[in-house]
């Protein structure tokens, strides 16, 4: 099977279609290998079972990567570009980096995934012009035929079986456009109307609720600065006001805060911020700390909802 390399397009972003632990081994230990024999830093951003693997396929050499497991680090998709990808990639701006990255594997909900896709989409927004080369492994055995041909609109470059091509289908703004679909309304959820007079209030509110659902110690603080980050935003770009719901669902703590703001920059709440810098980091601070995070806005509105798992 072929690898990729870097050498006309100063960012690359292709998917691995792969059957087998053969198969994926046979792409991403040659991926890896060269990028070390090159001098680039290189990271594994992987779901633990195949990080497992690929730990013992390269033994000692193991130890010059970066391994991550991806099932933790980027649990919540809209936490991979900030947290993972961009913060190896940025401590080391002076060099090419090679890093493998699996965020959608067997055993993602139906509700995560709409995240992961547009995560895929977004990654192409995120590095243009950057010396950054991200392999992204699809277990076409284990996936919903849906998720691969998805995959082809994520990526301009596909490698499978056959070698390497150019993906036909590869439109990545169709897909965060497509995905940016209206939420279901929770059937139970306790209801919080807020404007300038109310954060402390509205911090209780979330604590006391998320509480007596069994949230509880750092994760519990958690949640209640999100709440107020988003209900910060609300205020300052959401039209002064907004509606927060909090309610249990499925074994999570689950919240949304609506407003009548408009997000217009697709990569909003995922660019590292310099904490020098001034300005809001409300949507940043609810991606790396939330367990899986949802948008839906349009002209109408914007609706942010977060999931802690209990």
């Amino acid at each position: 099977m072929a690898t990729v390399t870097a050498d006309l397009d100063p960012f690359v972003h292709p998917a691995l279609f792969y059957r087998g632990t053969h198969e994926y081994l046979q792409a991403t230990l040659p991926f890896i290998r060269g990028g070390l024999t090159a001098g680039e830093p290189v990271a594994v951003a992987v779901p633990e079972r195949n990080l497992r693997l690929l730990r013992t396929q390269l033994g000692e050499a193991a130890s010059e990567v970066h391994l991550v497991d991806m099932t933790k680090a980027g649990r919540n998709p809209g936490r991979i570009i900030p947290g993972v990808l961009r913060a190896f990639a940025d401590r080391h701006a002076d060099r090419r980096v090679r890093i493998i990255g699996e965020p959608i594997w067997p055993g993602r909900s139906v509700t995560e995934y709409p995240a992961c896709v547009q995560h895929e989409a977004l990654i192409n927004l995120a590095f243009p012009g950057r010396a950054v080369t991200i392999l992204c492994p699809y277990d076409v055995e284990g996936l919903d035929p849906e998720i691969v041909k998805d995959a082809e609109m994520t990526h301009p470059v596909v490698i499978d079986s056959a070698g390497l091509r150019l993906s036909d289908a590869y439109a990545p703004e169709r897909v965060i456009h497509d995905h940016n679909r209206p939420l279901p309304d929770p059937r139970d959820a306790a209801t919080l109307s807020f404007g300038d007079s109310a954060l402390m209030h509205l911090r209780d509110f979330v604590a006391g609720h998320a509480s007596d659902a069994g949230l509880s110690g750092e994760r519990l603080e958690d949640l209640r600065l999100i709440a107020s980050e988003l209900a910060a935003n609300s205020l300052d770009h959401g039209g002064g006001h907004g509606v927060l719901r909090i309610w249990a669902e499925n074994g999570q703590v689950v919240m949304d805060v609506s407003d009548a703001g408009h997000i217009t920059d697709p990569l909003a709440g995922r660019r590292p911020v310099d904490p020098r810098q001034r300005g809001s980091r409300g949507l940043l601070v609810t991606n790396l700390l939330s367990d899986l995070v949802r948008v839906h806005t349009g002209e109408g509105g914007t609706t942010v909802r977060v999931y802690f798992t209990i």
